[in-house]
């Protein structure tokens, strides 16, 4: 199943389950504006970074998100951007 993270990688930004993020296929996370200086590009292993689908509500309750945050020891981005 999905694991729906609750924050992006980036800059630590809340993602609740039914909030707009990116995800490669590992499921590494991001908010939208991360994911755009990144070019859609995951900073960990190179994958595209596509829009994470939303839970429906009433399947949150028996499959619920992830609490474990992750953040990345590096920065995702040089000081001139991506």
């Amino acid at each position: 199943m999905l694991q729906l993270r609750p924050n992006c990688e980036c800059c630590d930004t809340d993602l609740p389950p039914q909030a707009e993020a990116r995800i490669c296929s590992f499921e590494c996370t991001f908010c939208p504006a991360c994911a755009s200086q990144l070019n859609s590009i995951c900073p960990n292993c190179a994958g595209e970074l596509v829009k994470r689908p939303v839970r429906p509500a009433a399947k949150l309750a028996a499959n619920p998100a992830s609490g474990k945050r992750t953040h990345r020891a590096s920065p995702c981005f040089s000081n001139s951007g991506a």
